[in-house]
């Protein structure tokens, strides 16, 4: 066998039908052996690179390629004798960019952040347009030790708050697609609003209710007192009005579409709520999920008593429900995925493999992997590496795509 060649064939231009074909046939010719390819499409203007072992004149190779593709109106750069050994990168992390929107500024000062710990960008790809735009990027980081995520999280979130963007940052690789159990909290979260505020709306006392409730999501409160104060404020009302505050639950935006998405991905979805399961249970059951766990209220000759019955969901029973649902369906922990908005979620959130802070409060956005503060819900499908076009494919398969126009944030 003659001496091989490495060359690399860079081919830009407007896509359309025949560009890769006729690409291929010149290379066919020269008898070339395919090192690496890769393309890219960007609102229809493509990017096709290919790296070919070549066993004789290269350059015939490039006056021909330059010919071929000159045919099909497209560029061509050729490079011969470019390094063989040098292998593409294997990212060590995925950087989600959430914004509305994301603009040059944003993204320079995190690439730059990138930079100042010594982590390079391999590649980016858009993932959103809406109802936020959406980036990904997979980077390098030369920083392997314990910390290693810690120090670039922590880098990158103080970018974000400046820059009024949503940055989420996991190891990259097989882990990032692991993932498969995922709970929700239901107030605040998965929900518009706290359902005990509007059980205490009914008994006239929502003001002091809805107090006590932002000092236990603060921290400020322990839950299970705090829940105890709130549910004696309800005795003597009738059970009925449980009903009528079910009917009246509002889903977060995107709460279906993130469900629905997840499921179909083979996700085990569950709640586990400091909220009540009267309320909660029929709302499971319309998004057909798999667990629920929530505090039980009790009801005696058809009043509730303002005591809850059993064993209170609190900041640690969340943790251990999340731990007991792993574990009937077989996922281990590292593989699973927790969301919620207050203090109370806190342990859940540590014990999950990965915890995200929904419009959460300092106390559980300090301690979560991820924090999104953008209102909707279908931005965990981002932070999970779930594109937009992928969700409305499937959609569109089962029966449609609607966009609902989004009202401008204040």
């Amino acid at each position: 066998m003659g001496t091989q060649t490495t060359v690399l064939v860079t081919v830009t231009g407007t896509d359309r039908p025949g560009v890769t074909s006729a690409l291929f046939a010149c290379l066919t010719k020269h008898d070339v052996s395919l090192l690496d390819v890769e393309q890219v499409v960007i609102r229809g203007q493509l990017t096709l690179g290919v790296l070919v072992s070549c066993p004789r004149d290269p350059e015939a190779l490039q006056e021909q390629l330059e010919q071929a593709m000159n045919t099909v109106g497209v560029s061509v750069e050729v490079a011969i004798g470019v390094d063989p050994m040098r292998q593409g990168p294997t990212s060590t992390h995925a950087v989600v960019i959430l914004g509305s929107p994301v603009s040059a500024r944003s993204f320079s000062a995190i690439s730059r952040k990138l930079a100042e710990q010594g982590a390079n960008i391999d590649s980016i790809r858009g993932i959103a347009d809406y109802p936020v735009t959406g980036l990904e990027l997979l980077v390098t980081a030369t920083n392997t030790g314990a910390d290693a995520d810690e120090l670039l999280r922590t880098g990158l979130a103080t970018v974000a708050v400046k820059e009024n963007v949503d940055v989420a940052v996991e190891r990259a690789g097989l882990a990032r697609r692991a993932k498969r159990l995922i709970v929700f909290d239901v107030d605040s979260t998965l929900i518009q609003g706290e359902v005990i505020e509007m059980l205490a709306a009914r008994a006239g006392v929502e003001e002091h209710v809805r107090a006590v409730t932002e000092a236990a999501m603060r921290g400020e409160i322990d839950f299970g007192e705090s829940l105890r104060q709130r549910v004696a404020t309800l005795a003597g009302l009738d059970a009925s009005v449980i009903d009528d505050v079910a009917a009246e639950i509002q889903l977060t935006p995107g709460a279906r579409t993130t469900i629905r998405t997840l499921r179909r991905l083979g996700y085990h979805c569950g709640v586990v709520s400091g909220g009540f399961r009267q309320v909660i249970e029929p709302l499971a059951h319309d998004l057909e999920l798999d667990f629920v766990e929530a505090n039980t209220l009790e009801i005696v000759d058809g009043k509730m008593t303002g005591k809850v019955i059993g064993d209170i969901v609190d900041r640690e029973g969340k943790a251990v429900s999340l731990r007991r649902f792993a574990a009937q369906v077989g996922v281990p922990m590292e593989q699973t995925v927790a969301v919620g908005d207050g203090a109370n979620d806190i342990d859940m959130l540590n014990a999950a493999g990965l915890g995200i802070a929904f419009n959460a409060k300092p106390a559980l956005r300090e301690v979560a992997d991820t924090a999104l503060s953008h209102p909707y819900l279908d931005a965990v499908l981002f932070v999970l590496g779930v594109t937009r076009n992928e969700v409305e494919a499937a959609d569109a398969v089962d029966g449609g795509v609607r966009r609902v126009p989004l009202e401008p944030r204040v």
